[in-house]
């Protein structure tokens, strides 16, 4: 095994990090991919495999070489040069979170991705707040996509870097400005903000919407009211970057999720309740601890606001509708309490790890991701317990790797000391 001596060289695109490597390789369900690599690949075998789609290998092999899987089968069916032994460990694909917000520097984003990959993290999508400026080009790796600037109403006070449009022409000038700085995404808001501002009619996001579809763009939405949702599906949106939040769904909204492909990245509310906290021990200091376990405690608001959603995304979950993960805000372990919180609103373990791996790398666009696949890049992570028995052992991380390499999370975690974990 291979130690990563310094992460931040692989972070630069101009040393190569997470270079893409084509390696001729078939693909297909785990079950068709046992094959016998080249010698020079490096075999982990023994380990409970939960692929990412929703299968499940109990005593697992897969190869990695060159950065990617070239193998995956049952023990004993994929040889290599070199054998790693992961008995007793369980392994999952790296995790992607396709709703953050990040810093706006160069340095700052590469600390972000950094402290991502510390805790299992190998991609995220930064929604609609990377203003001119931004560090676009890091995406060359593949593990940074961007909206670019998101479009609004006018919303003072809150932030200048989306577009604010008023006519229907500036909404669709806006999208064509961001289409030009090449984004991946468009980014709208549709929320009055607690009754502070006109939220975005369905005549400016209908407008937005068709132009980004006019120019190859999907359109992720930031949502509040069931009424809005309604109305964004029948204008062709891509994306919930949230979910609903006023009231319970309603029969009409499950039509119009069956009739479309909308996708929803719920981003579930805090649910108010007492929270454990140690596992982050090491990693925040003693004050940042001692300072989130004096809050997490019972709070009935929080706790109602919480119930609605989570009765909306168990509901939309059972009948059919695609589930993604994101997180929003810019905190590198939330990951590990929005899959805990997704349990918690009734979905099983297993259906948060896919929705957590292949399903958010499909909404947001990372290809080759998601899944512990032959021909994808080797991003897994390895814990020391099944995460399906309880969600939260995605938090007991043995190791993780990021295109075959195994990230040095002790040297990481040196260099923060001292240091604000967000």
């Amino acid at each position: 095994m291979k130690e990563t001596r310094n992460l931040r060289q692989y972070l630069n695109p101009s040393v190569g990090f997470f270079l893409l490597i084509a390696i001729a390789a078939c693909s297909g369900p785990a079950s068709e991919q046992a094959s016998a690599p080249a010698s020079t690949a490096t075999v982990y075998e023994g380990a409970r495999l939960i692929v990412g789609d929703g299968q499940v290998i109990d005593n697992a092999a897969f190869a990695v070489e060159d950065g990617r899987i070239v193998g995956v089968g049952a023990s004993g069916e994929i040889t290599g040069a070199t054998t790693v032994n992961l008995s007793g460990m369980t392994v999952i694909p790296a995790i992607i979170d396709a709703h953050v917000h990040l810093g706006q520097t160069r340095e700052a984003v590469l600390e972000d991705l950094e402290r991502r990959a510390y805790h299992g993290i190998g991609a995220a999508m930064s929604l609609g707040l990377d203003a001119e400026g931004a560090p676009l080009d890091l995406r060359a790796d593949g593990r940074y996509l961007s909206a670019g600037r998101g479009i609004t109403t006018p919303e003072e006070g809150r932030s200048e870097v989306p577009h604010w449009v008023t006519t229907e022409e500036e909404a669709r000038q806006a999208v064509r400005d961001e289409a030009a700085r090449n984004v991946d995404i468009i980014k709208i808001w549709v929320d009055d903000r607690g009754g502070q501002y006109e939220r975005m009619t369905p005549e400016l996001y209908g407008a937005v919407i068709d132009e980004a579809h006019k120019n190859d763009l999907r359109v992720t939405a930031h949502i509040f009211k069931l009424e809005d949702a309604k109305g964004l599906i029948r204008a062709g949106v891509d994306v919930f970057a949230h979910g609903i939040r006023d009231q319970d769904v309603d029969d009409e909204l499950l039509a119009l999720v069956k009739e479309s492909n909308v996708v929803l990245v719920p981003n579930m509310p805090g649910r108010g309740v007492p929270t454990e906290l140690d596992w982050l021990s090491g990693y925040l200091s003693d004050e940042e601890l001692t300072e989130m376990k004096a809050s997490a405690t019972a709070n009935p608001e929080a706790q109602e606001r919480f119930g609605i959603q989570a009765r909306n995304l168990a509901r939309l979950s059972a009948e059919g509708m695609t589930i993604a993960f994101g997180t929003d805000g810019n905190n590198p372990w939330a990951p590990h309490v929005e899959m805990e919180d997704m349990v918690a609103s009734g979905m099983s373990p297993g259906d948060v790890l896919v929705a957590a791996t292949r399903n958010a790398a499909e909404v947001a666009g990372f290809t080759e991701m998601g899944t512990i696949a032959s021909g994808n890049r080797a991003d897994f992570v390895v814990l020391e317990a099944n995460p399906l028995d309880d969600i939260t052992n995605t938090r007991r991380i043995a190791d993780v790797y990021l295109d075959g390499e195994k990230i040095d999370r002790a040297a990481l975690r040196a260099g923060w000391a001292g240091q604000s974990s967000n």
